[in-house]
């Protein structure tokens, strides 16, 4: 008697490894990912070749991960040709209703092959995704076959890095250039960075010195049957990468809002009070819930600690039980997906003083509800950015060092913007010490760094920095640096009462003109000892690779046919 062949459906199973939050530490999502068994069809390469079995098995996924007991949101494998050829996943769509999730919770790995993927449909296919609610994720980076102009053209919401690139990471030049230019596609796109296969705690502090901001790997937690409740998150360590390219991360204008990203427990804005109290006491770890209203988007907030004061005091269970929640809510506080700590705080600062500690949605461009942050990660990550920028400080001026500076050229270059970069130091610095006193000289360094800080915070794309002694430097536009010569080479100063003057000499560097801030040092070099050699304050200007220099302050020395050496200005 011949037994009954199996579906292949039965010869599967799904695993789940934890997505983890670097900033915060936390789990911030569940991939969840197909497993034949032993003996088992290659179920996997049928589904690269067929697009409808692909998407059932996104389907099943999600359906294996109603089963556990977890608010977080999922990561779903799908190949890229599945994308292009069914633009609405119809039988994943489905199974994501019926399980009761949302399709924001819901997150899209997209991988490989893209060889012969038609680039415009898999882009129209990804745009109707999105319009549902999908959230988009380019899987594997790095050792694919994905174009880099496809890859701007989609603007996925994460980058995820394949495994390749983690290994050596913190030794590796060009592994590190790598991990910055992809974290500059994400900054300027408005996503975040990932990557797979961290191992090994050097990695962990690689990948996080390199600006990584979710990742994945044994060492966190492996893939299990069971979603991982805890992962294991290494004590802070030294920064291990070297190199110019592995400088640490460090965002310009305050660390954004989506890498403190954590889950959100949403609920239909129709749910009763008996409804969240459910929710609340089934899930000990969750701080409040957002009622949402059918698009996702926030409509009330219940914070945790109230609501439950609320029902627990007398005939409150009575009151309110079977009542709607939204009695007991209150407004929500949102900020955007491209907000900054800085703005959280500013909207807990403008909110009821009993809610500062409530947590903050983050929403999309249409309103639909992220996740939450929490006020103390936001507090922790300030204050530890605060820390690391004072030691950055020189602490005569309170001016930040070269590498500030230097990190922002290799910004410019990279976007293909032109800059001017000078450096700007006190003629005969040493003298002014040895007659005029240390005091004198520390109080005219002094000086000269809050007039550069003063003239730069009215020049937004100025940045200035204190090298040490009486060494600084100015990055600015090519025609930007007016202010900084009318402000230091144009009036008086003195040290103990001894006149002083001041040398400038500047570097413009044209698109393409450098390669990184050392070739810009080095062109600045000649211009410094040019500008030295006159007297009185002056300021040079040259360009890299070229001999011709222009003296904007200052009268060069230029043998005279009538005598001895005289002074003539050149200009």
């Amino acid at each position: 008697m011949l037994l009954p062949v199996p579906a292949w459906t039965d010869q599967l199973r799904f695993a789940f490894q934890p997505v983890v939050n670097l900033s915060t530490g936390s789990v911030a999502a569940l991939e969840i990912l197909a497993r034949p068994e032993p003996g088992a069809a290659d179920v996997l390469t049928s589904a690269r070749r067929c697009p409808d079995l692909d998407a059932e098995l996104a389907a099943l996924a999600v359906r294996a991960a109603s089963h556990q007991e977890t608010l977080l949101p999922l990561h779903v494998n799908v190949f890229a040709g599945t994308v292009a050829e069914l633009p609405r996943l119809t039988s994943l769509t489905k199974a994501v209703h019926e399980v009761g999730r949302r399709p924001w919770e819901v997150t899209l790995d997209i991988g490989g092959p893209f060889l012969h993927v038609p680039g415009a449909a898999l882009l129209e296919s990804v745009a109707v995704l999105r319009d549902e609610g999908f959230r988009i994720c380019a899987d594997g980076v790095g050792d694919g076959d994905l174009p880099l102009r496809l890859l701007g053209a989609l603007a996925p919401d994460l980058v995820k890095l394949d495994a390749s690139l983690c290994a050596g990471l913190d030794a590796d030049r060009g592994r590190q250039a790598v991990v910055a230019a992809m974290r500059e596609l994400c900054e300027r796109t408005g996503g975040l960075l990932a990557i797979e296969g961290v191992e090994t705690e050097r990695q962990y502090a690689a990948v996080r010195d390199a600006g990584v901001q979710l990742a994945q790997g044994h060492l966190f937690a492996p893939p299990a049957r069971r979603p991982a409740t805890d992962v294991y998150l290494p004590p802070p360590v030294s920064p291990v990468v070297s190199g110019p390219a592995a400088a640490t991360y460090r965002p310009p204008s305050g660390p954004p809002v989506a890498q403190f990203l954590q889950p959100a427990a949403l609920l239909p804005m129709t749910a009763s009070a008996g409804a969240v109290r459910s929710h609340l006491t089934g899930f000990p770890e969750v701080s409040g819930v957002l009622l949402v209203d059918t698009d996702g988007v926030p409509v009330r907030a219940i914070d945790r600690d109230r609501f439950l004061l609320s029902l627990s005091g007398r005939y409150g269970h009575a009151l309110y039980a079977d009542r709607p929640a939204l009695r007991l809510a209150d407004r929500p506080r949102t900020v955007g997906a491209d907000a900054t700590a800085w703005q959280v705080l500013d909207v807990i600062a403008e909110g009821d003083r009993d809610r500062t500690g409530d947590d903050v949605a983050v929403v999309d461009e249409r309103g639909r509800c992220m996740g939450v942050v929490h006020l103390a990660d936001i507090l922790r990550a300030l204050a530890e950015s605060r820390v690391e920028e004072a030691a950055r400080l020189n602490p005569l001026t309170r001016l930040p060092g070269s590498d500030e500076v230097n990190a922002e050229v290799d910004r410019r270059i990279a976007e293909g913007r032109a800059f001017a970069l000078s450096w700007l130091d006190v003629d005969g610095f040493k003298q002014v010490n040895d007659g005029a006193g240390f005091a004198a000289g520390d109080e005219l360094i002094r000086s000269v760094g809050r007039t550069l800080a003063g003239v730069a915070a009215a020049e937004p794309s100025c940045r200035v920095g204190h090298i040490g002694g009486d060494d600084f430097l100015v990055l600015a536009e090519p025609d930007g640096l007016a202010p900084f010569a009318a402000a230091l080479l144009d009036v008086v100063w003195e040290a103990g009462g001894r006149p002083v003057t001041l040398s400038l000499a500047t570097v413009v560097c044209p698109p393409g003109s450098v390669g990184g801030h050392h070739e810009a040092a080095a062109a600045l070099a000649p211009l410094k000892k040019e500008a030295k050699a006159l007297p009185g304050a002056s300021w040079v200007v040259g360009r890299p690779g070229s001999a011709c220099t222009e003296v904007r302050r200052g009268v060069a020395r230029v043998p005279d046919p009538a005598g001895p050496e005289g002074l003539r200005a050149r200009g």
